[in-house]
């Protein structure tokens, strides 16, 4: 993949982070579950040291927030979309496409790029891994400027700060295995239009959900997280 930036010395650590587990046995009886155990060490090791040498004046309790959007499964998944993953991962049976994007869950696009990062160290070192963080995440991570507000709560403080019941959330859909869900939810608050939103768990879809009507209302900008 020319997305990573790297040319594999072992082509077979590149295979292996593209195979998903439902098809290690049927292909090569290896998947990518141990190079996602690692990758997933490495990218909070690199996304650690960078954010310290960004915000060098910065305490521990504004790196962590930024810490954790920058290395969630969701932004994995933005991520994995952007270079390929999609077209090149190997699945065994189509449940682990999703019918209305006909892409790989979520969880399973976030897997595989932690897997990629694992691959990339084991080829070619902790420089070859930060290169590829460093080309898909400092953009996100130097917009983090401010610390990531959580976005349910914030919605439920604004509701409450003009009276209104605190923010319902319902769960409209649950699809895919267990092993890789995506839910679909819907957050409502009086007096405004409701928002759905999808997340590899209830919880994300949740503050995704919440996020949607932050930003639609002009509550919050895109620089607030």
């Amino acid at each position: 993949m020319r997305a990573l930036g790297h040319r594999f010395k072992n082509v077979g650590l590149l295979d292996e982070a593209l195979t998903h587990a439902s098809a290690g046995v049927a292909l090569s009886g290896r998947d990518n579950e141990r190079l996602e155990f690692l990758g997933d060490r490495v990218l909070g090791l690199v996304i650690t040291e960078l954010l310290i040498e960004t915000y060098p004046h910065e305490p521990e309790g504004g790196l962590a927030p930024r810490l954790n959007a920058l290395v969630r499964k969701e932004t994995l998944a933005e991520v994995a979309l952007a270079i390929g993953v999609a077209t090149q991962i190997r699945l065994a049976v189509q449940d682990e496409v999703r019918p209305r994007t006909g892409k790989p869950a979520p969880a399973i696009l976030a897997d595989a790029c932690e897997a990629l990062i694992a691959a990339l160290y084991l080829d070619g070192g902790l420089k070859a891994a930060r290169r590829f963080i460093e080309a898909h995440w400092l953009a996100r991570l130097q917009a983090l400027a401010q610390v990531p507000r959580d976005a349910k709560t914030m919605l439920q403080e604004w509701a409450q700060g003009r009276g209104l019941a605190p923010p319902v959330y319902r769960l409209l859909s649950r699809e895919g295995p267990d092993h890789a869900p995506s839910f679909t939810v819907s957050a409502e608050v009086a007096g405004l239009a409701p928002a759905t939103a999808d997340g590899a768990s209830k919880r994300a879809a949740e503050q995704a959900a919440a996020a949607v009507i932050l930003r639609r209302e002009g509550i919050w900008s895109d620089s607030d997280g």
